[in-house]
Formats: C-alpha cells, sequence, structure tokens
C-alpha cells in the first residue's frame, strides 16, 4: 500500500525499552505516513508522552517543545551509575544513612533556578558530537560539558521506600531528570539514580490523550476495511492546536497566497477587509503568530513592522492550493 501525505501530532505513549527511533518506525508504520519525526526524545529506559508528528508537523515542532514539561521520576538512593540511570555501570556505592529524614528539606533546595551539567551520556552536542560518543569510545576526559541553567517551578515528593522515592517535577525544557536525580543523591551524601522515569505532559499539547503502540496496533487491526483510516486520523492533533499559544491571524485570500510561497505582505495591501482579522491586543513586533485562511493553517509568522507579516514557518504551498481548487469546485 502506498504512503499516505497526512500532518498531524500523535501523541505517543511510549514503553520503556525502546528507543524513540523505534518508537517512531512502529508509529509512522500503522499510520502508512509518508514522513514522520519525534521530537524531544526519552531515553529508551523512559515511557511516557513522545509526540510524533507526521507529514509538515515536523516543520512546527519547535514551537510547542519550547515549552514547560512534567515528569514522574523515581530515583534509588545509594549508588551512582556512570549513566545516572539504571542502565549504568555502578560506579560508587554508600550507605544512605538518615538520607531518608533529609529528603523532604533536600528537595527545597533544587526548586527555582539551578546550574546542571548534563550526564555524560546524553545527545548534548559538543563541538557537533553528541556526548555519548566520547563516553563510548572513553575519550570522557578530553571534552568539557558545557553546564546550563534550568528552572525547577515545582519538586513534590509523592512516595517513598526504605531505598527509594518518587517525585513530579515541573521544569523548564532542556532539564536533564537523570541528572537532578543525581544531584539530589550527591546532596544527601549517599548518591542516586533514576530508576523509573516517566513523561506526562508537554506545555501545549493536551493532556491525557496518550496511546500506546498495542492500542494502536489494536485499531488499525480491528478496522473491516485495511484502506479506511477515519479512526487512526481522529488520534492526530491539528498542528494549530499545538500552537494554541500563538495570536491567530486570519488572512483574505490576496494575502494569504503569496503568504503560503513564503512572500512577505502588507495588510495594507488587503482588498477583503472584513476577512483580515487580528487579534487584541495586537502582538508585539517579532512575537510569533500563527496564520489562517478561512480557519486553514498555514504556518507561523511575525510582524517586523504593525503592517508587514513576515514567514518564519510554512505548510507546504500545496495546502494552500488545495483549498482554493475545493472552493472553486464548490462554486
Amino acid at each position: 500500500m502506498a504512503k499516505r501525505k497526512i500532518n498531524g501530532i500523535f501523541l505517543l505513549d511510549k514503553p520503556e525499552g525502546i528507543t524513540s527511533s523505534t518508537a517512531l518506525v512502529k508509529t509512522r508504520a500503522i499510520f502508512k505516513a509518508q514522513k514522520g519525526g519525534h521530537t524531544g526524545a526519552l531515553d529508551p529506559q523512559a515511557s511516557g508522552l513522545l509526540p510524533i508528528c507526521l507529514g509538515e508537523a515536523a516543520k512546527f515542532s519547535s514551537f510547542f517543545l519550547e515549552g514547560k514539561k512534567r515528569y514522574l521520576a523515581e530515583g534509588t538512593l545509594g549508588k551512582t551509575t556512570t549513566t545516572c540511570d539504571r542502565e549504568g555501570e555502578v560506579v560508587i556505592e554508600r550507605e544512605i544513612g538518615d538520607a531518608m529524614e533529609r529528603l523532604e528539606a533536600t528537595l527545597g533546595q533544587f526548586v527555582g533556578t539551578i546550574v546542571q551539567v548534563p550526564p555524560i551520556y546524553s545527545a548534548v552536542k559538543v563541538n557537533g558530537k553528541p556526548l555519548y560518543k566520547y563516553a563510548r569510545q572513553g575519550r570522557e576526559d578530553e571534552v568539557e560539558i558545557p553546564q546550563r541553567t534550568v528552572e525547577i517551578y515545582e519538586l513534590k515528593l509523592l512516595e517513598r521506600t526504605a531505598t527509594t522515592f518518587k517525585v513530579e517535577v515541573f521544569c523548564s525544557k532542556g532539564t536533564y531528570i537523570r541528572t537532578l536525580i543525581s544531584d539530589i543523591g550527591e546532596a544527601l551524601d549517599c548518591g542516586a539514580y533514576v530508576s523509573h522515569l516517566r513523561r506526562v505532559y508537554v506545555e501545549g499539547l493536551p493532556q491525557g490523550q496518550m496511546t500506546t503502540l498495542e492500542q494502536l496496533q489494536h485499531l488499525a487491526d480491528s478496522r473491516e476495511n485495511r484502506m479506511d483510516f477515519t479512526a487512526l486520523d481522529s488520534l492526530l492533533i491539528p498542528i494549530e492546536s499545538a500552537l494554541g499559544n500563538l495570536p491567530v491571524v486570519e488572512l483574505p485570500r490576496e494575502l494569504a497566497e503569496p503568504l503560503s510561497h513564503g512572500m512577505k505582505v502588507r495588510l495594507s495591501n488587503a482588498e477583503n477587509k472584513a476577512e483580515l482579522k487580528l487579534p487584541e491586543p495586537f502582538p508585539e513586533l517579532n512575537s510569533l503568530v500563527q496564520v489562517q485562511y478561512h480557519g486553514l493553517f498555514l504556518g507561523v509568522c511575525y510582524f517586523s513592522d504593525p503592517n508587514l507579516l513576515v514567514p518564519k514557518r510554512m505548510m507546504d504551498p500545496d495546502v494552500m492550493a488545495q483549498r482554493l481548487v475545493q472552493e472553486q469546485a464548490a462554486g
């Protein structure tokens, strides 16, 4: 069966034990999608929300991944590993002592603006190469890992046992939960590593709509007509819904058409002023807006001055062209 040209975002509940790339391949195969990419990759041992961007959606992933994220993380005390998670080799073992009694107070030290050093086994690039490649080649001493400043908005203790604790973390983009748990362990003088990690929220994306690979496959297998993708496609989030934090500018055809081809447009050139709808209050110059034509999402733009709309990232011009053909056919 030929691959389909579809656009949208699928909220996959990635299982533990597979890479984000493998999850993407499986998802694309079920949807029979021509193009696709994942955003905000999860470690293989992590589970939870992995946005799969099909078709044109991949162009806009950076705009909805800039937001805050929420995780559930379990830390195991008393051991430090090479990867800061359960997959790594144990390099130090220490007595837990009274760490559990001091845990709640220690967590408070990590709320707010903090500085992190990402783990050597991470995808952070130094000199164009991911850190994990230096680690696998035994060249850790040859690279200086850059620090990063992140924000921890909430850090709630959910439960604890004699050796483990579970926290809910609400944080800024770029936060390494493995590093956070490891740093908490060091503050407790006994070390810690991530034994389980689950992402449950990405700002801008709807909550509570994740679907597992098993559920998706079951839905695909239960179709009477294998050419009918209606049920599967109903799970896709429109790109504009993931960009709901951006103000919407509605344009008439005479502006929308050239804009869809990447051209700057002047609002004063609008012949049909009634169809030109601007957000209130008017957005700040150079801030991002999403642009639509009769409800059709065309892309993300910005105003370089109050009269000039400049494309930032646009859908394929065929999207606009197909709409115009439909309107012409409808009379």
